[in-house]
């Protein structure tokens, strides 16, 4: 059994966007679910469909990354593997193009999990990574929008969420042929953000969780509430006990999420099996999944 879901985002997507999330979603899920089905790992699965939601300015990762405060992109993510239970995470580092191939090169090539800011940025030019421009990674409608928003008070990061102006984190967790589960989370966070602002995309057990002996899960939606209730790992802990039931793991925790935390968002998994599960409480959430029992994609927004 093998089995990939990527989504790429949850928060009020407007018609006009919809065929753009489905076409970015769908793209991401062929690139994983090729290198799967050709014997590939799960870990090259996961990095290789989030660098191309990276790339598509449609979503809130790597190009076309949210603008903060004083007008700088900072970009945090996030990777696991589930059965040595390494990972790596960056956050508020500016000028990578593809922050989940650090995140990759810090689990593969450092003691550490989590490196910030210049330090994660100093990690990548150690380790031959390119940097780009800033200008590289800004589109004109995120810079349209970060104007728009100067001198507005009181625009929070929740607010951000309940605007059809937003859009959202990526992610992808793949079960490949040797069991392996690894998932992995990407985003520019939140419009308008404080500089240095983290939210649970970095965070092992908050935006990304993968135990192969359980399942793996990657989270989107309004970060603050995603860290309170440590809405990965919950949802892990849920699918453990309940019998492996992806859909109910899924829909418990988001459910939990709103319960404890009035939060909103949505999160995609997979249990041990490679079955499926999804949820969230937004008015939509663009995701794509695949297992070898099906006979094609499903894509969803």
């Amino acid at each position: 059994m093998i089995a990939f879901i990527v989504h790429g985002g949850a928060w009020d997507i407007p018609d006009e966007l919809v065929s753009a999330n489905r076409a970015g979603v769908e793209k991401a899920l062929t690139i994983g679910w090729e290198i799967l089905s050709n014997g590939g790992s799960a870990v090259e699965a996961v990095e290789k469909a989030i660098m191309s939601l990276e790339d598509d300015p449609t979503f809130d990762a790597g190009r076309g990354s949210h603008v903060n405060a004083i007008g700088e992109i900072e970009l945090d993510a996030s990777i696991m593997n589930g059965t040595t239970f390494r990972a790596g995470a960056v956050a508020a580092v500016q000028n990578i193009r593809n922050p989940i191939s650090l995140a990759r090169t810090i689990m593969d090539e450092s003691e550490h999990i989590l490196l910030a800011g210049i330090g994660a940025v100093r990690f990548a030019r150690e380790h031959g990574m390119q940097q780009c421009k800033s200008g590289d990674l800004l589109t004109g409608r995120e810079l349209e929008r970060w104007r728009k928003l100067q001198g507005q008070k009181g625009f929070s990061t929740k607010e951000a969420f309940r605007k059809k102006s937003s859009h959202d984190t990526v992610g992808a967790v793949a079960l490949d042929s040797a069991g392996v589960i690894v998932s992995g989370t990407s985003t520019g966070g939140t419009q308008n953000k404080y500089p240095g602002r983290v939210g649970d995309s970095p965070l092992i057990g908050c935006g990304t969780y993968a135990d192969s002996a359980v399942g793996g899960a990657s989270c989107t939606g309004w970060g603050e509430s995603i860290i309170k209730v440590v809405l990965a790992k919950t949802a892990i802990d849920l699918l453990e006990h309940n019998g492996a039931d992806s859909s109910a793991a899924a829909s418990n925790a988001i459910e939990r999420l709103a319960k404890k935390a009035d939060g909103f968002g949505g999160i995609i998994l997979l249990n041990n099996s490679g079955i499926p599960g999804v949820s969230f409480n937004t008015p939509r959430m663009a995701r794509a999944f695949r297992t070898s029992e099906m006979n094609h994609s499903v894509v969803e927004v």
